[in-house]
């Protein structure tokens, strides 16, 4: 008795010197709230090729994670209007488009949108794949909000100029990543004899829930959970959980020894028809599916819970479970200090380790278990498992996006193997 509340003592001081952050520090989303999940109607983007004849001009939202729900020009501007899958929706206006010319000049577009501010800055790319930030000196904004962080210091709308010619130029709010990259991601790395995947599901619109396996090991007994893009424009998160994926699989003594003892499931894309639809944080369904995960309305948290489900039956059971998502800027939300999971004390450790093998990084982590509807409060309640978000900010340089879900993998898969 006196080692168990030893050990919850030291955990709680670990964890609350944690969610008590410097306020310089982000911190955070409050309490979240239970909603109503049932479904509900979104409204379909008009897709088409907008054509300016007078200008020589134009621009297409003809393709898999467009957004771009109307344009129009005023004198020598093209006024983009952006709007949501439906209302209310959190501030996170994705926007994505083609756009060309007949002759190389340079185009000014200005962004406007309904029910929210600007908030991601322009990536540009000339063939979908390499993105690059907008140049800084092309970019304004306008009546930008008083407060130093977050929705209320972003601007009402701004204006970029672009250089333009015959080749095709994508402007997007962050890296394109639809089902069609990630799906080829994970078929680039299923040509390791220890990686398979399979479907586990449909979403709502009937594309594949595709669901990886990462495992060496001879008895499927002991399994970590790792899936992200429940909300579409939150690429950060994809590209930390895409770092985090390879170092599992990767060639190091730590990775093999790891794949012989642990079973890994990775389902990187729970919401396929929001990133190909091009939402800004819904399913099609209509409703964030980061608050499903108590009522379960939606076939893409269904078809997870009931893998899981399937999988305990069978006699696994779960160690850790991680949901990347990315926000304002990077931080944990973890259990509470005094949640006693299959894994005592793992987060503790992790995080301490993770901040250790960083240099200069402070974690930045809050934990709660008062949000029934977010993933890593299931993943708790039904399972016992450690878990948590993982959040990746916006404008997080990628290399260090990189950098944090390489240790992070590194880190976990050594603290789980020092407890066999």
């Amino acid at each position: 008795m006196r080692t168990t509340l030893t050990f919850v003592l030291i955990l709680a001081s670990s964890l609350i010197s944690w969610s008590q952050t410097p306020k310089k520090k982000y911190q955070g989303q409050g309490g979240v709230r239970e909603v109503d999940t049932s479904p509900r109607p979104i409204q379909q983007q008009y897709r088409n090729t907008f054509t300016f004849e007078d200008a020589g001009i134009y621009i297409s939202n003809e393709f898999d994670g467009a957004r771009l729900n109307g344009v129009l020009m005023k004198e020598d501007t093209l006024i983009v209007w952006i709007t949501p899958e439906n209302v209310p929706i959190n501030p996170s206006p994705w926007y994505a488009f083609k756009i060309w010319a007949n002759e190389p000049k340079e185009a000014l577009v200005k962004f406007t949108y309904q029910n929210a501010k600007h908030r991601y800055f322009p990536k540009l790319s000339h063939d979908g794949k390499n993105w690059q930030p907008l140049d800084s000196a092309n970019y304004q904004e306008f009546n930008k909000g008083e407060a130093d962080f977050g929705p209320n210091s972003l601007p009402q709308s701004v204006v970029i100029k672009l250089s333009l010619d015959s080749d095709t130029l994508w402007v997007a709010g962050q890296e394109l990543q639809t089902s069609k990259h990630i799906f080829a991601w994970i078929d680039s790395l299923s040509q390791q004899s220890y990686i398979s995947y399979s479907d586990i599901g449909e979403s709502r619109l009937g594309r594949p829930m595709r669901n990886m396996k990462i495992s060496e090991a001879k008895q499927e007994d002991k399994i970590l959970m790792v899936f992200g893009r429940q909300h579409p424009p939150e690429v950060t998160g994809w590209l930390a959980m895409k770092a985090f994926v390879e170092t599992l699989n990767g060639d190091s003594k730590l990775a093999k020894k790891f794949r012989k003892k642990y079973t890994t499931y990775v389902v990187p894309l729970m919401n396929p028809d929001g990133a190909d639809l091009g939402h800004w944080r819904h399913n099609a369904g209509g409703v964030d599916l980061n608050r499903d995960w108590s009522q379960f309305h939606h076939p893409e948290t269904q078809a997870v819970r009931d893998f899981l489900r399937k999988k305990t039956v069978e006699g696994a059971k779960l160690y850790f479970g991680v949901d990347f998502h990315s926000t304002w800027d990077d931080i944990y939300y973890t259990l509470d200090s005094v949640s006693i999971t299959n894994t005592p004390g793992l987060m503790a450790e992790w995080l301490s380790s993770i901040e250790d093998n960083i240099p200069n990084y402070e974690i930045n982590a809050k934990g709660s278990v008062d949000a029934p509807g977010v993933s890593k409060n299931f993943l708790f309640r039904e399972f016992g498992a450690e878990s948590l978000v993982y959040e990746v900010g916006d404008n997080t340089p990628r290399p260090f996006v990189r950098q944090k879900g390489q240790v992070a993998a590194e880190q976990l898969m050594r603290l789980l193997l020092d407890r066999d």
